[in-house]
């Protein structure tokens, strides 16, 4: 299926009736790492996602001493004393590179953090200014990747506040770590807005998962108590997030997906997906926690404040250039900031291929127009990737550039793809 070098063609499909098998959560799967490698005994991990982000994570936390066994599909994470030296890569990974730098504080030694070059153009000045607000000694010429901690094997702990408008993200790592602070942390958020704050509460739901006393004392505001962290048996759920291309498939063609294995309470942002969706013509149901979502052959455009939900917004974006009427997608300013600046790449390709969009002060304004084939660009982000794939189903000729940007969160995408489409 490659027209190309790197250009995957992406297919046009008819009415589809398929059901998706999800891969685990990588949002709750890194955080379960974090936990486990600072659990005080070992934590067997049930369907953990395997991805580019996820073995990222595990080998930082390997080269901090953390020993992993495979068991088939889940993983046994057994703790040991955490110390350096230690070379971090974080790839692309916004988890890695903002969850173990924190944790690094807890090790003795030198940890020296980098990454892909994109990963050096992502925000870090909070976390690195809010471990230094600790008492770490964190060298760094930029304020962003690369940068080096020296872990003292202790953290104090206590007060701060930060600046999280970038990113949830400088929080949550904070978080995270926080248990093992010797007076744990209470951290305050002062800034124009909090992005995504359902990955906040994600966090303190897995801290309290494992015995940790972890609240919101104010809705910008945070305590973890210092205290143990159990392991035991965790179950990843399915991600979510992940599940949006294939549903957006089932909108472009008028026909059903269904995803098993839906929860019936979750802390993940793609259950936004069930809203979301409906508002935009669909019919959504969940039955014996199987979602569906059939197309009725029409889209329709959609005002939608993302603020709580932007890393749906790629695949929300691809759906309105396909629609009916306009669509307006707001508080997600902080997607600049992401992968790629995601608003600039996709009113980019949106409109190389006869689209109408615009970005905004937090968003996008996308007016539909009929699209034509060529190349959608990736900007070696996995969500950029899965969007040019849902165009490609009702426009012929789209070549979406390296597909396998897609095993950063959802290894084995295109085929994945083309089984949804009875397209072995």
């Amino acid at each position: 299926m490659m027209t190309a070098a790197r250009n995957w063609a992406a297919p046009e499909a008819g009415k589809i009736r398929a059901t998706v098998s999800l891969p685990g959560s990588k949002s709750l799967t890194n955080r379960e790492l974090v936990l486990s490698a600072l659990a005080d005994e070992p934590t067997k991990l049930i369907s953990p996602l395997v991805s580019r982000d996820t073995e990222l994570m595990i080998s930082s936390l390997e080269a901090l001493g953390t020993k992993f066994t495979r068991q088939g599909p889940d993983l046994l994470v057994t703790p040991e004393l955490l110390s350096g030296p230690a070379k971090i890569d974080c790839g692309l990974a916004g988890t890695v590179m903002r969850f173990v730098p924190p944790l690094a504080m807890l090790a003795n030694g030198e940890v020296s953090f980098d990454g892909d070059a994109g990963a050096r153009m992502r925000p870090m000045k909070t976390t690195i200014e809010s471990m230094q607000a600790l008492g770490a000694e964190v060298n760094s010429s930029t304020q962003s990747l690369p940068f080096t901690v020296i872990g003292k094997g202790a953290v104090t702990g206590g007060a701060i506040t930060i600046d999280a408008s970038a990113s949830s993200q400088f929080v949550s790592g904070l978080l995270l770590s926080a248990a093992k602070f010797d007076q744990g942390l209470t951290l305050t958020h002062k800034g124009e807005g909090l992005p995504s704050l359902p990955h906040i509460e994600m966090t303190l739901a897995t801290l309290r998962a494992r015995g940790v006393d972890a609240t919101a004392i104010a809705s910008s505001s945070w305590r973890v108590e210092p205290g143990s962290i159990s392991g035991g048996k965790i179950v990843i759920e399915p991600d979510l997030s992940n599940a949006g291309p294939f549903l957006a498939a089932a909108m472009v063609t008028g026909g059903t997906v269904q995803i098993p294995n839906w929860p019936s309470a979750t802390t993940q942002v793609g259950d936004h997906y069930r809203q979301i969706l409906a508002r935009m013509g669909a019919r959504v149901e969940v039955t014996d926690g199987v979602l569906a979502v059939s197309g009725t052959g029409e889209i329709q455009g959609i005002a939608a404040d993302l603020s709580e939900a932007g890393e749906l917004a790629p695949t929300i974006a691809a759906l309105c250039a396909l629609a009916v009427s306009p669509s307006k997608l707001t508080g997600i300013g902080h997607l600049r900031g992401h992968e790629t600046d995601r608003l600039k790449a996709l009113v980019a390709e949106i409109n190389n291929l006869g689209g109408h969009a615009k970005e905004l002060v937090d968003g996008l304004e996308i007016t539909p127009r009929t699209l034509h084939g060529g190349v959608w660009h990736t900007y070696h982000d996995h969500r950029m990737a899965t969007s040019g794939a849902i165009i490609g189903l009702a426009v012929r000729g789209v070549e979406v550039e390296n597909i396998e940007t897609t095993a950063k969160t959802m290894p084995g995408f295109s085929t994945m793809w083309f089984e949804m489409l009875g397209q072995k």
